[in-house]
């Protein structure tokens, strides 16, 4: 009985160590599988595409070690088969040859960090059906051109899965959870490693001398094209942030005029039911379900003016990152032309 009673506790204790997962505090991306979402992103610009993961979860870690790009995408049911059917074939070839085939989430191309969309989280929900903890790594080419290694890895926040999953993205619930603009997604520090190896070939490449030519493009005061269409981008987005806005107000005001229809209905009903308590009849009940101006109005989903809202501080974040290296650059060439 005792030794049941221990291996009882064992298990359950197991158990209980088995649930608790710590939190993802980085994801570790060895350096081949980062030049292969550049390689595949830059070639196939102005398009935008993705592709799929593989690496291993270790305890807050999640390391890609690998990579490999997906099909361009169609309509045709046929040919999402198809692509589905190569993602199978890529992983088995994978595990065939001895290479990590676990499926840890996906990578994608965007267009000056426009990537925060409705179908981002429809991929995260269906990637959360089959993978407890998954990322999703977005590089932007054109924002790397610049100059900057454009490389997030993003998650969806806990408590924004529970409320998009459950469908109660609306007002009352976003203030029971204190959820905001800025939780719907949580970045990741990135950590490029690279094994003893390559490290080593690497050095081995370095030039002994140093470089003696200038880089003058480094100067270059110019940012006119990017700073345009950053600024495009953001008058579109605001655009869409006052249509969502008009949307609430509407619903709003339909909700006002229904409580005066309401207060008018009730007021009339208590007026009856007085001349009927004086006829020494039953009063009539005060609310009446079959009426429609009783039913509650659906409130508009917040999802679309979060995104917005999340997209246009993107934009501005970019526009000020942008603007404070041209200021640095007008200072440098101020100081040099003075000298």
């Amino acid at each position: 009985m005792a030794n049941t009673t221990m291996a009882r506790s064992f298990l359950q204790a197991v158990s209980s160590t088995e649930e608790v997962t710590p939190p993802l505090r980085v994801v570790q991306i060895e350096g081949l599988a980062v030049l292969k979402i550049i390689k595949h992103c830059n070639e196939f610009l102005p398009a935008l595409v993705t592709g799929q993961l593989l690496g291993l979860d270790v305890g807050s870690v999640l390391e890609v070690t690998n990579c490999f790009p997906f099909p361009i995408r169609e309509e045709d049911e046929e040919i999402e088969a198809d692509g589905a059917n190569y993602q199978l074939e890529m992983m088995r070839c994978l595990r065939e040859v001895n290479v990590d085939n676990n499926t840890v989430g996906w990578y994608q191309s965007t267009l000056l960090g426009s990537f925060q969309t409705v179908e981002l989280i429809e991929t995260f929900m269906n990637y959360q059906e089959n993978i407890r903890r998954c990322v999703c790594i977005v590089y932007d080419p054109s924002r790397s051109a610049q100059g900057v290694l454009a490389l997030k890895a993003l998650k969806l926040t806990d408590s924004f899965m529970e409320l998009y999953r459950n469908n109660n993205f609306i007002g009352e619930k976003l203030r029971e959870k204190k959820l905001s603009w800025v939780d719907i997604f949580e970045e990741i520090p990135i950590k490029v490693s690279n094994s003893a190896l390559v490290s080593a070939f690497m050095t081995e490449l370095e030039p002994e001398s140093p470089v003696k030519e200038c880089d003058y493009d480094r100067l270059r005061l110019s940012t006119a094209p990017y700073m345009e269409r950053n600024l495009e981008f953001l008058i579109d987005c605001m655009e869409d942030l006052s249509a969502e806005q008009n949307k609430f107000q509407y619903y709003y005001r339909n909700v006002s005029r229904q409580q005066a229809q309401q207060q008018a209905w009730l007021q009339k009903r208590r007026v009856e039911n007085m001349a009927r308590k004086a006829a020494g009849e039953e009063p009539l009940p005060e609310e009446d379900p079959a009426n429609p101006i009783f039913k509650p109005l659906p409130e508009p989903s917040r999802v679309d003016s979060y995104l917005i809202t999340n997209q246009i501080s993107n934009y501005c974040n970019q526009i000020n990152g942008v603007a404070a290296q041209s200021f640095n650059r007008l200072y440098l060439m101020k100081a040099l032309h003075d000298d």
